[in-house]
C-alpha cells in the first residue's frame, strides 16, 4: 500500500460497497450478511473497522506476511541439497517418491517442482514445445496388440557399455508384458524374447512392430528368398499376427514406455549398482512389477485374448533361423560360406539335387533336415507354408486388419503341417 492509494481484491472492493450503503442505512446488517455470505456478528465487526479505520480496515491483516502452511525452509534445503547431489535429472515426481522412500523427506510433488524449476533444474510443460498426436484408441482386452521395439541406450550410464533393451507392452492395458536387456537387436534376440513371452503368457493375437529389417522385407524389388524375414514367417507358423506401424507415435505405448524407462530405469540400476546385462535381467522382474502397478490400466474387456502354446508347436523349431538349399550330385551343400557333407547312405542318395532345410539354432548349432528326418553331416571347406509380408496400416485400419487376422487364425487348422518347409529369407542371419 502507497501513500494515498490502497490495493483491495475483488471481494474487498464487494465488501466496501455494501458497508457504505449499510452505514448509509440504505441496507440492514441482517440483508448484508447474507449478501456477502458472512454471519451478522462478523458484519458487525467489519462495520466496526469500517467506521473506526475506513476502506483501509478491509484489507486483509494477512496479507504480505508469510503463510502458517509454507514449506519449511530447512525442509526445502535438505530435498535440494539431495536432489542436486543424486536426483538432479529425475522429474519431480519420480525425485519426490525417492526423497521420501530413501530420505524420509516428505514433501509434496507440487512444493518439490517449485523448487527445481526455481533452481533451473526443471522446465514446465506449458514452456515446452508443443506436440501434435493423433490420438488412437486403446484395444479392448489384454493379448489383442502387443507393441514390440527394441531402444538402444546408455542403460548403465559410464559403468558399462551401451546396450539395447528389448519391451513387449500391452495396447490394451499399457503393461510391460516382456523386458530384455540385449547387446543388439536382432533376430535371435528377438526370438528369445518372444519365447519367453509365449512361456509366460501365450500367444497374442497380433504383434504392432516398426519396419525394422527384422519384421519386413523393406527392398520392394528383392528377387531372393521369400519375401518374408525368419521372425515373420516363425509367427506366422504360431498363427500370430504381424502389423508393421507406419510411424512412431501409430505405437506410441512402446515409445513412451522406453522414454519412461530411459528416465526411470537408468536411475533405478545406478541406485541399485548394476552395471552388467545379466545383473539387469535379474532386476528386471522388479522394476517391471513396479512399473505395472504405477502405470498399468485396466482394460476394458475382462477378456484374455492370449491363446495356449499347441502341442504340435516346438518352439525350438520354429523360434530359430530356417533356410532350405538344393543337395549336389556329390551329397553336398553350402550354407553360410561352409561346405557340409551328407552322409552317403542309400537313403541320402535319394536327396540328389532334392532340397533340404537348414535350421541354425542361437547357440549356433546347424541341423540338415529331409522333412522331420535329421541328416548326419561333416563339415568340409514336403508342403511350403505360405505366409504373407507383414502389412504396413494406418492407425485408423488397425482394427479392420486385426478383425481379418483373427479370421484367419480361427480359419487354420489347429494341427501344423509336416515335412520341410521353403521360407529361405536372404538377408544377414544375426541383425537382418
Amino acid at each position: 500500500m502507497e501513500a494515498g492509494f490502497l490495493t483491495m481484491s475483488a471481494k474487498e472492493l464487494d465488501r466496501l460497497e455494501v458497508l457504505q450503503r449499510v452505514c448509509e442505512r440504505r441496507l440492514k446488517q441482517v440483508e448484508a450478511a447474507g449478501i456477502l455470505g458472512i454471519t451478522p456478528r462478523q458484519l458487525r465487526r467489519l462495520v466496526k473497522r469500517f467506521k473506526r479505520d475506513g476502506a483501509a480496515g478491509l484489507i486483509s491483516r494477512s496479507r504480505g506476511k508469510p503463510s502458517n502452511n509454507r514449506l519449511s525452509e530447512a525442509l526445502g534445503r535438505e530435498a535440494m541439497d539431495w536432489v542436486r547431489r543424486r536426483y538432479s535429472d529425475f522429474g519431480p515426481t519420480f525425485a519426490a517418491e525417492k526423497l521420501r522412500e530413501l530420505h524420509q523427506v516428505k514433501l509434496s510433488v507440487e512444493s518439490l517442482r517449485r523448487l527445481m524449476v526455481a533452481d533451473g533444474l526443471w522446465t514446465p510443460r506449458k514452456l515446452r514445445d508443443a506436440r501434435v498426436q493423433q490420438p488412437r484408441e486403446r484395444r479392448a482386452c489384454l493379448g489383442e496388440l502387443i507393441q514390440i521395439d527394441g531402444c538402444d541406450h546408455e542403460w548403465f550410464e559410464d559403468r558399462a557399455p551401451r546396450c539395447s533393451t528389448l519391451a513387449f507392452i500391452d495396447d490394451a492395458t499399457s503393461r510391460i508384458m516382456e523386458l530384455r536387456f540385449v547387446e543388439d537387436e536382432s533376430t535371435f534376440e528377438y526370438f528369445a524374447a518372444t519365447r519367453s513371452y509365449l512361456e509366460a503368457h501365450g500367444k497374442p493375437v497380433a504383434l504392432y512392430s516398426d519396419k525394422h529389417s527384422i519384421f519386413r522385407v523393406n527392398k520392394t524389388n528383392a528377387t531372393a528368398g521369400a519375401g518374408i524375414t525368419q521372425f515373420a514367417r516363425a509367427l506366422a507358423e504360431l498363427q500370430i499376427g504381424l502389423i508393421c506401424a507406419n510411424s512412431p507415435a501409430a505405437k506410441g505405448r512402446v515409445e513412451r514406455a522406453h522414454a519412461t524407462m530411459q528416465d526411470r530405469l537408468v536411475k533405478e540400476l545406478r541406485l541399485a549398482g548394476i552395471a552388467s546385462m545379466e545383473a539387469a535381467n535379474a532386476f528386471a522382474p522388479q522394476f517391471v512389477a513396479d512399473y505395472n502397478r504405477r502405470f498399468g490400466k485396466a482394460a476394458r474387456s475382462e477378456h484374455n485374448a492370449h491363446r495356449a502354446l499347441l502341442a504340435v508347436e516346438n518352439l525350438d523349431d520354429i523360434l530359430c533361423w530356417q533356410e532350405e538349399r538344393s543337395v549336389r550330385p556329390n551329397l553336398t551343400l553350402r550354407y553360410d560360406s561352409v561346405q557340409y557333407l551328407i552322409k552317403p547312405t542309400q537313403e541320402n542318395l535319394a536327396l540328389r539335387k532334392q532340397q533340404v532345410s537348414v535350421f541354425e539354432f542361437a547357440d549356433g548349432r546347424i541341423e540338415l533336415r529331409a522333412g522331420k528326418r535329421i541328416l548326419e553331416y561333416q563339415i568340409g571347406y514336403n508342403k511350403t507354408i505360405l505366409v504373407r509380408q507383414a502389412d504396413v496400416v494406418s492407425n485408423k485400419r488397425l482394427g479392420r486388419i486385426l478383425g481379418l487376422i483373427r479370421e484367419q487364425q480361427l480359419a487354420r487348422p489347429k494341427r501344423r503341417p509336416t515335412g520341410p518347409t521353403r521360407h529361405a529369407a536372404q538377408l544377414a542371419r544375426h541383425s537382418d
